[in-house]
């Protein structure tokens, strides 16, 4: 595909939470980009939103995607809806940007990328884990464990009280680990391709059953290369402490992070291992599509690789519901 920008790219958001917000610090201190619109779900965020980065309200995604003046569209928004947006935003000729997952349906993501490549628009679905310091450090330290076998990645995310918001909705947040993608697709970025997928989720509910107010997901993958990995991710008001861990055991070493802190691990010592900083991800993500539109710089990501991790997240919600394991290949 041969994309080639004009200067101002006219660009519209939906959403107005988190990310929506660092999208439009790193458009507005770009000189190649006019934020001219957004769009979100709560009127009171919204008009402090446009207060906030001067830009017009629409009243609708579909309106806004639908305007004629766009070049590019920043889909922020609630997992449920990304898949419809980013659909309508690439028939309605706009190049888009969307915060994984792309779609909770496997089926309307691979859709959404064959129109993509049809309609020859740029459609990036971000995982900037990938770009970030922490899953760096993991590849460049990898060779000095020798050869991996097994990995354990786990997230729990303490919360008291539970809010009734989208992120505690089934059908608006979605399967755990098609929502979380990121944890399955730092793993088969690093480690290729998945041959069974055995999983078990649970929900812990309120009084309203469409909302929970905890979950608790674990898979084991089985790598093509006969690494075994297990991605756990819970939340809630049933957890007391918020913790992050992943894990890689090598036959010569193991590499271990709590949180942001690393150490390689192997038979002679233990040294820490350096990370970069976090910070500045969504302004290096936001750069890099820039440069790929104007300047055909090659981006860090294909939106094949995201599909791949959502199709191992829809095989582990299938091994949930059926309780049995699951065969990708």
């Amino acid at each position: 595909m041969s994309i080639k920008a004009v200067s101002p790219l006219k660009v519209g958001i939906v959403g107005t939470g988190y990310a929506a917000t660092k999208r439009a610090e790193a458009l507005k201190s770009d000189a190649r980009t006019e934020l001219l619109v957004v769009t979100g779900n709560t009127p009171e965020k919204m008009q402090q939103f446009c207060q906030t980065f001067a830009v017009a309200a629409v009243d609708s995604w579909s309106r806004l995607v639908n305007l004629p003046e766009l070049d590019l569209v920043f889909v922020c928004t609630i997992n449920r809806d990304c898949g419809a947006i980013a659909k309508a935003a690439i028939l309605a000729g706009k190049h888009v940007v969307v915060e994984y997952p792309l779609a909770l349906d496997l089926k309307v993501a691979t859709e959404i990328i064959e129109l993509a490549a049809a309609q020859q628009k740029l459609l990036h679905v971000e995982h900037m884990e990938i770009i970030g310091g922490l899953h760096q450090a993991i590849k460049h330290y990898l060779p000095k464990i020798g050869k991996v076998f097994y990995a354990r990645y786990a997230t729990i995310s303490s919360q008291h009280p539970v809010k009734c918001s989208w992120k505690y909705h089934r059908a608006m947040f979605g399967f755990p680990l098609a929502a979380a993608l990121s944890r399955i697709h730092r793993l088969t970025d690093l480690f290729g391709t998945v041959d069974t997928v055995t999983c078990q989720n649970r929900y812990w509910h309120g009084a309203d059953s469409d909302y929970f107010t905890a979950c608790l997901c674990n898979a084991q993958l089985n790598f093509s290369n006969d690494i075994v990995a297990e991605v756990t991710y819970g939340k809630g008001d049933i957890f007391w402490q918020s913790h992050r861990t992943l894990e890689v055991y090598g036959e010569k070493g193991k590499i271990l992070f709590i949180g942001e802190k690393g150490t390689l691990i192997t038979e002679q010592n233990q040294i820490e291992i350096p990370v970069t900083p976090r910070r500045g991800l969504f302004a290096k993500d936001t750069a890099m599509v820039l440069d790929y539109l104007f300047d055909e710089q090659p981006l860090y990501i294909q939106p094949q690789a995201s599909l791949y991790a959502l199709r191992v997240a829809s095989a582990a919600q299938e091994s949930s519901s059926l309780g049995k394991t699951i065969y990708l290949t």
